[in-house]
């Protein structure tokens, strides 16, 4: 008797038809398409032994199914993205998902290095300079008016300078008769002291620290022969070509103070009404 030899899912004999061998036994093809060849993601048939099968994470297609759900391309030879489990092909997914360079116009592919500010995308060798036109790249820029500087460009265009030495002022700085200056710049003209933060005048538009413009310009007074620069609130009383400090404006015999009361000259000093008629 001889030995049977029937599919192992229908049992049905395989004699004289096309079969697949399996660890488990032969399967004719029906049977084996039935119970292996997984279910194509795209037209939800079966894939069958003799077709060739592409797939992608966990799911499978017929070799004419695998293409970009927009453009149908066929994507078996195709580099394409996976966008909310849609299948594009390049050319689609950049129409409608990357974004166009604000420089020159072209699409900015998917992967390739870009550069994003306030809402607009760049080539990264398009990103350039108002001022100087090198790529700006990872260096610090400042926007202006839809223009982007490079920090050395954006001080050279648009800082203030130094009203004494011409230089661009990046931070700080005073001002000094509606002139920006270096702090370090605003020096005394007398004695070269910083005058930042301090009391001072000015000569001729030039600067002065109160003790350099006392010396040189101030009158002095007739008394303690120190200058009178009237800075800070101090008073002064002058008479003919001679001043004294309101507390040095006194009698020259009884040091009563002579600031809104009358007085007598005598010589070189000034007495009060009584020491006056007192006499000698």
């Amino acid at each position: 008797m001889s030995e049977t030899f029937d599919c192992a899912k229908c049992s049905e004999s395989l004699y004289g038809r096309k079969y697949i061998q399996t660890d488990d036994g032969p399967y004719c093809v029906p049977c084996y398409d039935n119970t292996f060849a997984n279910t194509c993601a795209e037209c939800q048939q079966l894939i069958g032994h003799d077709s060739r099968e592409l797939f992608y994470e966990d799911r499978h297609f017929h070799e004419g199914c695998f293409r970009c759900c927009r453009c149908q391309r066929s994507l078996a030879d195709e580099p394409f993205t996976c966008q909310d489990s849609e299948l594009l092909c390049n050319d689609c997914y950049c129409s409608a998902f990357s974004s166009q360079c604000s420089a020159c116009g072209e699409t900015v592919m998917p992967g390739s290095r870009k550069l994003e500010y306030g809402g607009q995308t760049w080539h990264e060798h398009c990103f350039l300079c108002s001022g100087c036109e090198q790529p700006l790249g990872s260096r610090s820029f400042v926007p202006d008016k839809g223009a982007h500087y490079c920090v050395p460009c954006y001080e050279n265009k648009f800082a203030p300078r130094c009203a004494r030495c011409s230089k661009t002022l990046t931070q700080g700085g005073v001002t000094y008769r509606d002139q920006p200056w270096h702090r370090e710049c605003l020096v005394c003209t007398g004695c070269q002291t910083p005058l930042a933060g301090q009391q001072f005048t000015s000569r001729d538009d030039d600067p002065y620290c109160v003790a350099c413009f006392g010396e040189l310009f101030a009158p002095k007074c007739s008394s303690c022969k120190r200058p009178i620069t009237g800075l800070g609130g101090g008073k002064y009383v002058s008479f003919e070509d001679r001043h004294w400090h309101h507390s040095c404006f006194s009698c020259a015999r009884c040091s009563t103070s002579l600031v809104g009361q009358g007085f007598v000259p005598d010589g070189d000093q000034v007495l009060c009404q009584g020491c006056s008629q007192a006499g000698p």
